[in-house]
């Protein structure tokens, strides 16, 4: 093992060593709350019976779409990257880490699919993939969630492993950035959209927070770019080149300057006041790319705490109760309902704070 990979470990050691066996003891105990650590104990009345309850049948049902080979996904989207990155992290927000917890066994075969994907120039993408770079960003964050969880103990080989594939990942993300500062769908340096940056940008930070090195320059210039992407109402467009606000890439937008380490600024407030007025829960301006959107929108109002947070989490947390199946799953009707599954309980298990990147 080499002088590098030892520092790393201890850099993220105490991450591994003390969230991982609690989130384990407490999946594997019911406990969704995570009370046996400060980064995972819920707020008063943040997490509910109904909504516990809810989060269990979902997590039941998403573990029953796995597929033989470890991935998730169907139709046109049927073994896809992001998509099993996304369930992976559903289970991991739960506590549940690979090989540990009541969803260890699913964590680990959909961590073992994402590493068979992982290819020697870097990027993480099944065959035929449409469009990598959405893909290879999901699934680059669940690699940098997994080695922030489990680096300290366990397997020392899969640690190894999950080590060498982030590393390229990152590596590659850095490489790929455009002139302007952002990326788009195909690991190529030509253009960029504030969609597919926000991806890149959050894989990066997990990373670093893993105890990789990051390059600041990459950071700083991804920054730049979504600034260049604020409208005058506080929204954010799609490219540079122009195009109105949506809330969807909003919430994103806003998400990527607080996990690039910004957390005052006039283009958070603005894109936050945007926010309420556009995205509210069960005031939504449109409901186009829905998942997506809450699920950076929920990230951006925890980051935010306050009168933030504490208006839209019971008001998301209400509205996904409510748009549950009987089954236990959530209906996406463009992507699946292994994703709009996947979002759901990422969103709803929010309060656990067990994912690193959740983490204040």
């Amino acid at each position: 093992m080499s002088r590098t990979r030892l520092v790393m470990l201890s850099a993220v050691a105490m991450v591994g060593a003390c969230v991982a066996p609690v989130a384990a003891q407490d999946a594997q105990s019911g406990s969704g709350s995570g009370s046996g650590s400060a980064q995972n104990a819920a707020l008063p009345d943040e997490i509910t019976p109904s909504m516990d309850g809810a989060v269990q049948r979902g997590l039941a049902e998403l573990a029953s779409q796995q597929l033989d080979d470890g991935s998730f996904g169907s139709g046109r989207y049927a073994r896809n990257v992001a998509i099993t990155s996304l369930a992976c992290l559903a289970f991991m927000a739960d506590g549940n880490v690979p090989g540990r917890g009541e969803y260890g066994d699913a964590v680990q075969r959909g961590l073992e699919y994402i590493l068979a994907n992982c290819n020697e120039n870097g990027l993480i993408a099944a065959e035929a993939a449409n469009g990598p770079m959405y893909g290879h960003g999901f699934a680059a964050l669940f690699l940098g969630e997994v080695y922030g969880m489990t680096a300290g103990g366990g397997d020392t080989d899969l640690a190894d492993r999950v080590y060498e594939s982030l590393t390229r990942a990152c590596r590659l993300i850095e490489r790929t950035q455009n002139d302007q500062g952002g990326w788009r769908y195909n690991p190529v340096p030509y253009d960029a959209d504030v969609s597919v940056t926000i991806c890149q940008i959050m894989a990066l930070r997990s990373a670093r927070n893993a105890g990789l090195e990051i390059d600041k320059k990459v950071i700083d210039r991804a920054v730049e770019y979504v600034r260049l992407c604020r409208n005058q109402d506080g929204g954010f467009k799609y490219q540079l080149e122009g195009g109105a606000s949506a809330w969807p890439r909003s919430a994103a937008g806003v998400a990527s300057l607080y996990y690039a380490g910004i957390y005052e600024d006039d283009a958070i407030d603005r894109g936050l006041a945007y926010l309420q007025a556009s995205a509210t829960p069960g005031r939504e301006v449109n409901t186009a790319h829905y998942f997506y959107g809450h699920y950076y929108a929920v990230q951006t109002m925890y980051l935010a705490g306050g009168e933030y947070w504490a208006s839209w989490w019971p008001a998301i947390r209400e509205q996904l109760l409510k748009a549950q199946n009987d089954d236990g799953s959530w209906t996406d009707s463009s992507i699946g309902d292994a994703y709009g599954t996947s979002m759901a309980l990422i969103i709803l298990q929010m309060p656990k704070r067990y994912l690193p990147i959740f983490q204040k």
